[in-house]
């Protein structure tokens, strides 16, 4: 057992994508809160953009600036995913490994006991086993996804044989021992096999993810055993090595109204007029980039449901952005609202106004609606978010629309069809009503808190 009262210095490093970065960020602040430090590591400009910490934990957290190297076809001041397009994004991986020599340095002068990090960094096992600093792996992604993209125990790998091609990849796993609906679509295993190749970075996501694995003390996954528990089983007996479910990390209430945003008073004033339950909430995440076409459908679909709709959609930076049908927020705005500043998306979720939620999919807005109880209808568009709809539908707690297998395309029938499916009528009740349900896991602090207490506990016996 560790000495009573030891605190630990735990160092942090996410991938340079604020979807990573803000589980990160919560997963600090609740060490933090067991009263460890924390050494938060980024680049200049992610750290500028974090939430303001809350003070009770600020004193234990230490942010630190590690300056991103400048690679060729990296723009200037592009420091996380949301900065660039998704074909520029490798050589932001490339940047990335330029970290190797400054977080050495950092590791060898501030001698943390643990390194919490990403999938990224593949040249850091041999650095922190030099140093002889202890290592976890961090999955923002959810433990089903981590089983369907394959084990790293050589037993399980050379028991079956490797997936070559797309069609390897729409049905599951043969690892998988029990039923299940969790594969992917045609469209999006041919997208997949972007994590196999190699990019412009020099190495294939799978190779980083491979060599980040080996050697683990301990696998952290954004889930819980009541949400995942046959899966998070499953994942330890692929990878051998302890599996530890961290929750889902929801961000709490009062923190997020503690964000200063004047745009709230312009949202809230909307919302409050509406019927309650009557709105949907559209996000599809801030890296996502629908073709014109797909855009398009979305918008028309929508605009044929009738239904009321705040639709958050935020404008990348240096991409040649999609544009909505002509006149269209003129022919919806008795009815709608198209926000393209920073939308409180936690506090919208949370207006009684609101009663579903046309969702990418990504783990952390589905975490963020079921705290609510939303409904949802599933929009997947890349990585693990297809993975996340078919998981979702198999509990029954929301519907995807559907699309072609082949181009993943969609009519705005199909749109509006889902909608008020989910939205309103008789045979969509049993979403409304599960969605329901799933606030007693999803909303339940005491659930999160004691896998909290678990990993903590983790870290400080494996110090003992």
């Amino acid at each position: 057992m560790a000495e009573p009262n030891k605190k630990l210095h735990i160092a942090m490093f996410p991938w340079l994508a604020f979807g990573h970065i803000i589980p990160f960020l919560e997963l600090s602040k609740l060490i933090a809160q067991k009263g460890h430090r924390i050494s938060f590591i980024s680049t200049p400009r992610n750290i500028e953009r974090l939430p303001k910490i809350p003070p009770q934990v600020a004193p234990l957290i230490t942010l630190v600036k590690l300056p991103l190297p400048h690679v060729e076809n990296l723009p200037e001041n592009a420091e996380a995913t949301m900065d660039v397009p998704y074909h520029i994004i490798p050589y932001l991986k490339k940047a990335h490994d330029g970290l190797e020599q400054p977080l050495s340095h950092f590791l060898e002068t501030s001698t943390p006991d643990w390194i919490i990090h990403d999938f990224a960094p593949h040249w850091l096992p041999p650095i922190a086993s030099k140093l002889g600093i202890s290592r976890a792996f961090f999955s923002i992604f959810n433990a089903s996804t981590l089983c369907f993209l394959g084990p790293t125990k050589s037993s399980v790998i050379e028991a079956h044989e490797p997936r070559s091609e797309p069609n390897h990849f729409v049905v599951p796993p043969k690892w998988v021992p029990f039923h299940t609906k969790v594969a992917f679509r045609y469209f999006e295993a041919k997208q997949i096999f972007d994590l196999f190749e190699e990019n412009d970075s020099g190495n294939s996501d799978w190779f980083r993810y491979m060599k980040v694995l080996s050697g683990i003390d301990a696998l952290a996954v954004k889930t819980c055993v009541e949400v995942e528990g046959e899966w998070v089983k499953l994942l330890g007996e692929l990878h051998d090595t302890p599996v530890i479910p961290v929750g889902l990390l929801p961000p709490s209430k009062q923190e997020s109204s503690d964000n200063k945003d004047s745009n709230w008073d312009t949202i809230v004033e909307w919302l409050n007029k509406q019927e309650k339950a009557s709105v949907v909430y559209i996000a599809l995440g801030s890296e996502i980039e629908p073709s014109q076409n797909n855009f398009n459908e979305l918008a028309f679909g929508l605009k044929e449901s009738g239904l009321p709709f705040f639709w958050a959609l935020r404008k990348r930076k240096g991409v040649d952005s999609v544009q909505l049908p002509e006149g269209f927020e003129e022919r919806t705005k008795d009815r709608g609202v198209v926000w393209t500043g920073w939308a409180p998306q936690f506090r919208i979720l949370g207006h009684e106004s609101v009663g579903g939620f046309l969702t990418h999919c990504g783990w952390s807005s589905v975490t963020e609606a079921f705290q609510f109880g939303r409904a949802l209808i599933l929009l997947p568009f890349l990585g693990d978010q297809g993975l996340i709809a078919r998981f979702l539908e198999e509990k029954q707690a929301g519907i995807e629309v559907p699309r072609n297998e082949q181009d993943g395309s969609f009519t705005r029938d199909s749109i509006t069809e889902t909608l008020k499916l989910v939205m309103q009528d008789e045979k969509g009740k049993i979403y409304r009503d599960r969605a329901k349900e799933m606030t007693t896991i999803f909303g339940d602090r005491d659930i999160h808190n004691r896998c909290i207490d678990k990993f903590v506990e983790f870290l400080e016996n494996k110090m003992g």
